[in-house]
C-alpha cells in the first residue's frame, strides 16, 4: 500500500518501508546527507539529513525515519538550516585547511556541504586530531584519517558491498576513529585492495594511490566502459585527461556491478598506455609473428578454437566437474 505524506507542502506518496530520505529523493527534494548512501544501510551518524516533522519532538535524521500515513514534513526550516550549519561548523574544526591541494577538491561532499550553506573556516585553538599521512602500505588505497568524518561509509562498503569487514571503528568520543583489524595494516586485516572503501569515502581520507596528483574530477572526461579482464562485464568509468587514462571510478548504473569492483577492474589500468602493449594482432607466419587484421586474426582464432572447443568441453566437464570454463587472474 502506498503511503501519503506531505514534503515541503507537496503531497507525495511513497512506497510502505521507505524512509523520509528516500522519498523526498525519489520526488526531487533534496535532503542533504555525509554519512548516507543509497547502496548502504543507513546509520543516521551525520545528522546533515535533519528535519522537522510535525507532532515530533525536536529534529529526526531522516535517513532512519520511515514514511507514515499523514506525515507532515518540513526539510528547509530556519531550525533545520542553523543545526546543519552547526554541523559543518563543527565538523570544519577538526578538519584540515588544505582544499586547494586535496586529491578530492571537486569531488567532496563535505566540501559542496560547506559551500552550500556558506559556512566559513573558523579559527580553532582547541584539540585537533594528527594521523599520519599515507600511513598504510596498502600499495592502492591512500589513507589520510585528518580528513576523515567518521561517516562509516568505509566501515559499511567494505561489510556490505565487499564482505570483507576490514575496517571498524575503535574507541569513543573524540578519541573515534576508523582503523583496519584490531588496529593493524589494511592487508594484514585482510584487505584485497578492492578500492571500495575509497569509492564510497565522500571526504579525501580514502583515495586512489595509482591516480594522485593526475588531474580533479572536474578536469576528467569520463568514459563508461566494460572491464576486460575476466567474463563477469563489470562497468566502469575511465577516467580520461590529455588523452591519457589517469583513473578508474565506479558506475553506479552499471548493470552488473554497480559501485563494486575487484583491484584489476579499479587499480589494473596501466597496461593501456604501457609501452610493451600490442597496438595490433599478430599471427604468426613461416616461423615469425608478423601484424595482421583484426578479421584475419579472429577468423583464425576461431578456426584453431573450432579444432580444440570439444576437447576442453570434455575435459572441463568429466575432469573438473564444471560446465563452466572461466579464468580470473590476480594483479
Amino acid at each position: 500500500m502506498p503511503v501519503n505524506l506531505i514534503i515541503n507542502g507537496k503531497a507525495i506518496q511513497a512506497k510502505d518501508g521507505m524512509t523520509v530520505l528516500d522519498a523526498a529523493w525519489a520526488n526531487g527534494i533534496n535532503i542533504p546527507t555525509l554519512c548516507h548512501h543509497p547502496d548502504l544501510k543507513p546509520v543516521g551518524a551525520c545528522r546533515m539529513c535533519v528535519v522537522e516533522v510535525e507532532k515530533m519532538r525536536g529534529l529526526i535524521a531522516s535517513c532512519t525515519l520511515p514514511v507514515s500515513e499523514g506525515m507532515i514534513v518540513q526539510t528547509d526550516t530556519p531550525k533545520v538550516i542553523e543545526e546543519r550549519k552547526f554541523i559543518l561548523e563543527m565538523l570544519l574544526t577538526d578538519h584540515p585547511n588544505d582544499c586547494m591541494i586535496c586529491e578530492a577538491d571537486g569531488a567532496c561532499e563535505l566540501q559542496n556541504q560547506v559551500y552550500e550553506y556558506q559556512v566559513p573556516w573558523t579559527a580553532h585553538k582547541g584539540k585537533r586530531h594528527s594521523y599520519p599521512v599515507d600511513g598504510d602500505p596498502n600499495p592502492f588505497v591512500f589513507t589520510d584519517f585528518n580528513k576523515c568524518i567518521l561517516c562509516t561509509r568505509c566501515v559499511r562498503a567494505c561489510a556490505e558491498i565487499q564482505g570483507r569487514n576490514v575496517w571498524g571503528v575503535a574507541n569513543r568520543g573524540f578519541n573515534d576513529r576508523i582503523v583496519a583489524g584490531a588496529d593493524v595494516t589494511m592487508l594484514e586485516a585482510g584487505c584485497e585492495s578492492c578500492g571500495a572503501c575509497a569509492a564510497y569515502c565522500p571526504t579525501g581520507a580514502l583515495t586512489d594511490k595509482t591516480s594522485r596528483g593526475k588531474g580533479r574530477d572536474y578536469q576528467m572526461k569520463k568514459v563508461t566502459t566494460t572491464c576486460t579482464y575476466c567474463g563477469v562485464g563489470c562497468q566502469f568509468d575511465l577516467n580520461v585527461r590529455n588523452g591519457k587514462v589517469v583513473k578508474v571510478t565506479s558506475n553506479r548504473k552499471a548493470v552488473v556491478n554497480g559501485m563494486a569492483l575487484c583491484v584489476k577492474g579499479r587499480y589494473g589500468y596501466e597496461f593501456i598506455h604501457h609501452k610493451d602493449r600490442l597496438t595490433k594482432p599478430l599471427i604468426k607466419k613461416d616461423g615469425a609473428f608478423v601484424e595482421a587484421s583484426w578479421d584475419e586474426a579472429l577468423n583464425l582464432v576461431a578456426e584453431k578454437l573450432g579444432q580444440s572447443k570439444c576437447l576442453i568441453q570434455k575435459f572441463a566437464r568429466t575432469v573438473m566437474g564444471t560446465n563452466n570454463v572461466d579464468h580470473c587472474a590476480r594483479l
